[in-house]
């Protein structure tokens, strides 16, 4: 079993960092350590912008991690947590892509 190296992005930090409540941090925390060990075996496929990331839920259903994995270099790259909230402009999915539109977050290239 390879080891990747965790990467979080300036944004992904600032979304952590956002969340107040200690134990919900440290929940999340403990989740994105635990995508070191086969992160391409975590979580699902996420499909239209979103095209080769990946989402792995945390704090039981209500957050969710996004992440990349990019294989040649070994690394996790976390671009993105946030609360799934269908509907809501403020849905993690809505703020990805978003993020992405805006040149926030970088588009897989390959499809």
């Amino acid at each position: 079993m390879m080891t990747y190296a965790i990467r979080i992005t300036p944004t992904a930090l600032e979304m952590i960092r956002a969340v107040r409540d200690r134990r919900v941090n440290d929940l999340i925390q403990k989740r994105i350590d635990q995508l070191a060990k086969d992160p391409d075996k975590q979580g699902k496929e996420l499909h239209g912008e979103l095209w080769g990331y990946r989402c792995v839920r945390a704090v039981g259903q209500r957050y969710r991690i996004l992440y990349r994995v990019e294989g040649r270099a070994v690394i996790v790259l976390v671009v993105a947590i946030g609360i799934r909230k269908e509907g809501s402009r403020k849905d993690i999915y809505e703020l990805a892509q978003k993020m992405i539109r805006l040149g926030l977050i970088e588009p897989t290239a390959e499809k």
